[in-house]
């Protein structure tokens, strides 16, 4: 579902219609697409876009009643009698001109009626629900390449930007073009990251690594307060991006934010894996989690601690709490899930593309190589959404001839790391099987994995209008596992739900029932109809929620890691470099 139809949707509930940040939500929230773990399988829409083809010459009245109705609807454009209007937010008729210069007025609604045009056709041959999806997607590659902006003479903003500045413009425009050709296989860069440097100036929160091991660094915030807190916090971020997503730039840090709360923070660092890696499988990881655990543990002195996962570190954790539910391993005491899908039956974009055949291909391409490569996977990414990670890059960089934009979310967006084929195939049987959903449906290192067995609190977080882990597939997530849970619904989409500062007014959270039963005994449209919204970031309200997991405090240690970790080099460590 598009963002504009969610908040739509929302707004029948009684809820205001939530406003997002021009380039930081836009251009964050589509990153990484529908599907981080299979991407798009060309032959298989082609395959598609030949049956709606087939289908199509097979009810030559449906295609002549579709071609009067764009004969009709051009004859309206040319008497300059048409209403079409561009969708709400579209930014690429935002110029005056197309509402107020006849020739381009009539371009913007040509092209429009001819993209709604073929649309309904494909809503209208009769394939099955996902080839509908995949064609109507392929489609609007199509529609969307060819939008009038994406070239000079179709592009008014430009034309002025070129004439006032005396055709320099365009001279720097070409300048880009040819740079990216040679550095960016042709793609359009999306973030000039000059402006940005790990530990510099972003990933600064001061700390040390106190563990390394060959999948992992383990870092320890340094404290800010003379007290802290007795039981730690243990962060386990995606294995699909550097951690620093949450230690993004000071003022923006999720880590320095919990940290100033007396809370004593540790976080993984994964380590960008090669070719030489491709064994590192779910069990390595889960493995290296526990040992995680242990250190954290050995180094506060506590004898269990509250946990912290990030999507697909989310999932990891998730196993990990299930492995040592299973085994009888009391160290952990409260966990926290962020935008983290346990249930892939739950219908979303990510269930699109992953055909049988898909889901092979990318299983056996990663095993031949490796790796799933992070630039590979960026570039599938941004043709997932390509008006915002494509053709508007297209339009600033080449045509206005604008640098692109500094920002520091696209700037950790393109510091890519590789998946390891062994974790890359367990993911994907994951997907494929949901066993996570069935106790019993997966072992690890012998023990069976039930979810429900997990018994203490819970925590879990879904975005509104994410397009990665659909937010009512994670509220599913609560009603897997045993104990306590809240669910809470940041108003914004998959990455600004994670940077979520205080300070923006635009923040909205919505909850339901504090004492945390909420998300087990309602369905989730009924969840959103009870919903109390609240101003400002989740990021408070957890650390309510944490401090009650962690209400002892002590004297601030005065040095990072103990005589058995002691600590080995600064934060961010050496990993999130490679």
């Amino acid at each position: 579902m598009k963002a504009e139809t969610i908040a739509t949707a929302d707004a029948t509930w009684g809820l205001p219609k939530l406003m997002r940040d021009e380039i930081g939500d836009r251009s964050a929230d589509a990153i990484l697409g529908a599907n981080p773990f299979i991407g798009l399988d060309p032959t298989e829409m082609l395959a598609d876009v030949a049956r709606l083809m087939a289908r199509a010459l097979l009810r030559p009245e449906m295609l002549a009643q579709h071609a009067r109705q764009l004969v009709s609807e051009f004859g309206r454009i040319l008497a300059g009698r048409s209403e079409l209007e561009p969708p709400a937010g579209d930014r690429r008729f935002a110029d005056p001109s197309w509402r107020d210069h006849p020739i381009y007025r009539r371009w913007m609604q040509a092209y429009l009626a001819s993209s709604e045009n073929l649309r309904k056709v494909v809503g209208e041959v009769g394939l099955d629900g996902k080839s509908v999806q995949r064609v109507d997607f392929a489609v609007g590659l199509l529609t969307e390449a060819m939008a009038p902006t994406n070239f000079i003479l179709g592009n008014p903003a430009a034309l002025k930007r070129a004439f006032e500045t005396g055709g320099l413009s365009l001279v720097r425009g070409a300048r880009h073009w040819f740079d990216d050709l040679r550095r960016n296989r042709g793609m359009p860069s999306q973030v000039d990251t000059t402006p940005f440097r790990v530990g510099e100036t972003l990933a600064t929160t001061r700390g040390s690594v106190v563990h390394r091991s060959e999948l992992l660094e383990l870092i320890q915030y340094a404290p800010v307060t003379e007290a802290v807190r007795t039981r730690p916090l243990l962060i386990v971020p995606p294995q699909i991006n550097k951690y620093y997503i949450l230690d993004l730039a000071p003022g923006r840090s999720f880590i320095e934010h919990t940290i100033k709360h007396e809370h004593q923070v540790f976080t993984i660092s994964w380590r960008n894996p090669g070719p030489e890696h491709r064994d590192w499988d779910m069990a390595a990881y889960v493995q290296a989690i526990e040992e995680a655990i242990e250190v954290t543990s050995q180094i506060t002195g506590s004898e269990d601690l509250n946990i912290l996962g990030a999507c697909a570190g989310g999932i990891t954790t998730a196993i990990a709490m299930g492995h040592l539910a299973a085994a009888g391993v009391p160290r952990l005491h409260s966990a926290t899930l962020l935008v983290t899908v346990l249930d892939t039956e739950v219908p979303s974009m990510m269930r699109v593309f992953a055909t049988e055949r898909a889901i092979e291909t990318a299983r056996k391409r990663s095993a031949r190589r490796g790796v799933l490569a992070g630039d590979e996977l960026a570039r599938v990414f941004a043709w997932l959404r390509p008006n915002d990670l494509v053709w508007n890059y297209w339009v600033n960089n080449y045509l206005m001839g604008n640098d692109p934009p500094a920002f520091d979310i696209l700037s950790w967006n393109n510091d890519y790391t590789n998946l390891p084929a062994g974790l890359h195939a367990d993911f994907l049987s994951l997907f494929q099987e949901n066993p996570l959903l069935k106790p019993g449906g997966l072992s690890m290192f012998g023990n069976s994995i039930d979810l429900s067995k997990i018994q203490y609190e819970s925590y879990v977080v879904g975005a509104l209008t994410d397009h990665i882990t659909p937010w009512k597939a994670c509220f599913r997530t609560p009603a897997l596992l045993g104990g306590k849970s809240q669910f809470v619904l940041s108003s914004s989409g998959h990455i600004q739900a994670l940077v979520n500062p205080p300070g923006n007014p635009k923040s909205r959270y919505l909850t339901v029932d504090e004492n945390g039963a909420g998300a087990r005994s309602l369905e989730a449209d009924a969840w959103l109809k009870r919903a109390t919204q609240h101003s400002g970031t989740w990021w408070d309200h957890w650390l309510a929620w944490l401090g009650k997991q962690a209400p002892q405090t002590r004297s601030a240690p005065r040095e990072a890691g103990s005589p058995l970790y002691p600590a080995l080099a600064p934060a961010p460590g050496q990993y999130v470099r490679e």
